[in-house]
Parts: C-alpha cells; structure tokens; sequence
C-alpha cells in the first residue's frame, strides 16, 4: 500500500497492524483521508468499502483526486518511522 500511495493509487484495506496506521479512513463529512478500511474479513464488510471509493469515484471525482494527493504527500520513509518507533520506546521507559 505504501508504494501504491505513492504513485496515486487509492487503497482499500482491511484495518490490520501497519495497514490500520498507514491508511487513514476517509471520513465523507470532513474529506479528510487516504483511503478506506474494513475491519472484519468478512465479504461484505469489503464489498461495503469498494462501494463507498466507488461511489466517491463516480460522484465527487474532486474529492477522489484530493484523496490521491493525500496519499501522495504522506511521508512514509524509514527515517520518519524510526524517529516514531524512538518516541515510542522513551515513552514505555519513562512509563514505569
């Protein structure tokens, strides 16, 4: 999905590990987000999904492209990721 985002393409995932964090559910009332998720692996909870990116396809080809953009402009690099996992890790040492 990562390399996926980063050249356009809208993903539609199940919301699992890095997946939940690296797509953020696009929410039709503030049209913000990069993508859709689904949270069982269950068919209809897909097909619900791929509905709703179609629909956005098919009726607000604007608010479409504005969720490619989003996806295209995350910064997914490894240095960014490590400087999170680093947060992470001093937060759960000064935790105790």
């Amino acid at each position: 999905q990562l390399y996926a985002m980063r050249y356009g393409t809208v993903p539609v995932v199940h919301a699992v590990g890095g997946l939940r964090e690296t797509v953020r559910p696009y929410n039709p009332h503030t049209k913000e987000g990069t993508g859709w998720q689904f949270d069982e692996a269950l068919t209809n909870k897909f097909q619900e999904a791929v509905g709703w990116a179609l629909g956005t396809y098919r009726e607000d080809k604007d608010t479409f492209k504005k969720i490619q953009l989003s996806g295209m402009q995350q910064d997914l690099s490894w240095g960014l990721a490590a400087e999170r996992y680093e947060e992470k890790l001093i937060e759960a040492k000064y935790s105790w």
